[in-house]
């Protein structure tokens, strides 16, 4: 099972804020939509819900995005296991607490595509990766 297609992201949506989830470590980036770029930001170290949901709010406020993004990740073939559930409960439970729009995108190998590309931080790298995918599929 993979995602269903992105719905229509309204053109005033212009700053995203994008979350590569992990139980220990959570990578995040900031997206323009203009320039179709991601910067990689300081990955949130925290473990358990609340302690990360906070953490995520911080970067919320801090940057003030029209939307956020989470990376969902799959089996090779497609198919859902643990982390599925895990990664789309967290993008639920933050736009529950955000009152934004959450897209989610299919993140299999971006953690991989990081770290050939040099990233310093894999985690921030791979939701850099994330955003920078979800952009280009904006029209």
């Amino acid at each position: 099972m993979s995602l269903p297609a992105l719905p229509q992201v309204p053109r005033h949506f212009t700053t995203f804020l994008a979350f590569d989830f992990g139980a220990k470590r959570t990578g995040v980036a900031v997206g323009n939509r203009l320039l179709r770029t991601a910067t990689p930001q300081a990955t949130i170290k925290a473990e358990g819900t609340q302690a990360r949901l906070d953490a995520a709010m911080q970067r919320v406020q801090q940057w003030q995005p029209d939307a956020l993004v989470v990376g969902v990740p799959f089996h090779p073939d497609g198919a859902s296991h643990d982390n599925t559930a895990r990664a789309r409960r967290f993008g639920r439970q933050l736009a529950a607490r955000a009152k934004l729009p959450v897209y989610e995108v299919d993140e299999r190998y971006s953690t991989t595509e990081a770290l050939s590309a040099g990233a310093a931080d894999a985690d921030a790298g791979a939701a850099c990766i994330i955003l920078e995918q979800f952009l280009r599929s904006l029209e």
